[in-house]
């Protein structure tokens, strides 16, 4: 776990830069803990860098994922108030599976509800040079929702990133305005904002999250794995990454068809011989989602019995029907 002591004029001056006076915060008994969310390369990392003022490696740039675990990052302030940042994978993960992925957020969760410690907030980033909200953007769009649930939405923050790389300004702001009238709508509904992560700064970075000081709300999968005792494939975000698999294994069933068709009217034999290789690659890939999904499958007779289960206080937020 890493540590970071900031220096007390680094703080102070951060503080007033977001327009918050510094002596104005009083003594917190429990850490201010905010995770930090959203696809592989979304920024992430580099939000929590710009708030503990720690040097960016290049890396972070990239869309591979450099996260492979939870991190949690401790920042002292010199008033004795001490942030925890959160920085958590993201789901299409470069080395693991998503199921992998979502037990390890799982994990984390439970421990964290279990010892009464509550997230204060939740930063979602995106990236806005996004042209487009690929498959892997609205995955993982779709299990936050499901995993946040609507009474924790009023914590959550959904920040636009890497707007100092943006080239035209006008299809940026197109693109905001899809995001907020659209795809982040059901969230915005329950309570979260929107917020730009402008200019990549401290100052930008603090001012964000200058206003989730406070304990939240449980976050829906919390409550199914704790309140209600329910197994992680039982869970709302379980249930949306078994149908994810679902559609998976029908994509790629399909892929391995049209290649077994196409093989057949070749009369080339190296082209017959690459379109056999990428069907074995194809059929290796299936068998591993096969694999996954059976992991998340509840059996009939438990899904008869969880209909009798004690009830969340919590509901999902369905963006499917919006990034399907």
């Amino acid at each position: 776990m890493l540590r970071i002591l900031q220096k007390p004029e680094a703080c102070k001056r951060r503080l007033t830069y977001s327009g918050i006076p510094f002596q104005t915060y009083r003594m917190a008994s429990q850490p201010i803990v905010i995770a930090l969310m959203g696809p592989t390369g979304s920024g992430k990392s580099n939000f929590i860098n710009r708030l503990t003022g720690t040097k960016e490696e290049k890396k972070a740039h990239q869309l591979k994922s450099h996260t492979l675990d939870i991190r949690e990052v401790k920042v002292d302030l010199p008033n004795g108030r001490r942030y925890v940042f959160v920085d958590t994978p993201g789901f299409d993960d470069t080395y693991r599976s998503d199921r992998e992925i979502l037990r390890t957020i799982a994990e984390w969760l439970e421990k964290k509800y279990r010892g009464k410690v509550k997230l204060s907030g939740i930063i979602y980033a995106h990236r806005i040079t996004d042209n487009r909200m690929s498959g892997s953007v609205c995955k993982n769009l779709d299990m936050f929702g499901r995993l946040c649930g609507d009474k924790a939405a009023r914590g959550v923050r959904l920040v636009s990133t890497m707007w100092d790389k943006v080239k035209d300004m006008a299809i940026a702001e197109s693109r905001v305005s899809q995001l907020e009238q659209n795809f982040w709508k059901p969230l915005i509904e329950a309570g979260a904002r929107h917020k730009r992560f402008e200019n990549n700064s401290s100052k930008c970075a603090w001012g964000i999250v200058e206003d989730l000081t406070e304990g939240g709300e449980a976050l829906l999968l919390q409550e199914e794995l704790v309140d209600v005792e329910r197994k992680l494939n039982e869970t709302a975000a379980g249930q949306a990454l078994y149908t994810q698999f679902q559609k998976l294994l029908h994509e790629q069933k399909e892929a391995i068809k049209q290649l077994q068709e196409e093989a057949k009217a070749q009369k080339n034999p190296e082209l017959m011989k690459q379109l056999e290789v990428e069907r074995r690659r194809l059929e290796t890939e299936l068998q591993k989602t096969w694999n996954e999904m059976e992991k998340m499958k509840i059996p009939f007779a438990r899904r008869i019995a969880l209909s009798f289960f004690k009830k969340t206080q919590s509901h999902t937020i369905n963006v499917n029907a919006l990034v399907s």
